[in-house]
């Protein structure tokens, strides 16, 4: 399984968050994968899932050691490595039109919150829990609110051939520390995507709290 680091769809999405070193709109971190070995369903989801977990444990030291060389030893030894285990990821297929839902604004208050005509929302009984897909992409924690569109251009790019052919995956959580955070308090999720037209994964991640 090889990851897919020059893709154009980075370049699109840039513009929601500038810093180069992640693929993220709004809370939704992107990795694009390919593979040159045969579609073999949830297996290949699962070894996309593992490639881009090696690559992330694999940043994690490094920004372990970039810390010692900045700040000493003290402050590096408080950093943990990312860890995971994937054998206790536990997938669900999910229909494209459930995933791919997206409501309408239907008023925006004077801070500029949004609104929603979705049977889903934020409450004390979901936090920390999974969140659907257009609200992690388009109510993050922090920085810019995006729109029905945006979701949408997003999607169109990512998916240039439609949503038809895609087999979708979401895996449960309390597998990596990665998803810590979004035990806290935001949310935590964990979508595989196979394109058929296109022969490409698409692992998308989120975990985040305040």
């Amino acid at each position: 399984m090889k990851i897919l680091d020059n893709d154009a769809f980075y370049d699109l999405i840039r513009q929601y968050d500038p810093d180069d070193e992640y693929h993220l709109v709004g809370e939704v971190d992107y990795h694009l994968l390919c593979d040159e070995k045969p579609y073999e369903g949830v297996n290949s989801h699962r070894e996309a899932l593992r490639a881009v977990f090696d690559r992330l444990a694999e940043q994690s030291i490094e920004s372990k050691e970039r810390a010692r060389e900045m700040f000493g030893d003290a402050y590096a030894d408080r950093l943990r490595p990312l860890t995971y285990d994937l054998g206790k990821a536990q997938p669900s297929p999910l229909a494209p039109p459930a995933f791919f839902y997206c409501p309408n604004i239907i008023r925006t208050d004077y801070y500029g919150s949004a609104f929603y005509d979705a049977e889903w929302k934020p409450n004390d009984e979901n936090f920390g829990t999974t969140v659907p897909y257009w609200y992690a992409l388009m109510e993050p924690v922090h920085g810019r609110r995006n729109k029905p569109e945006d979701f949408k251009k997003v999607n169109e790019a990512l998916f240039p051939n439609g949503t038809e052919s895609l087999d979708i995956y979401e895996w449960t959580t309390d597998w990596s520390d990665f998803f810590d955070a979004g035990h806290e308090w935001y949310g935590a999720c964990c979508w595989s995507v196979y394109d058929k037209t296109l022969g490409r994964y698409a692992v998308m991640l989120v975990s985040a709290t305040d």
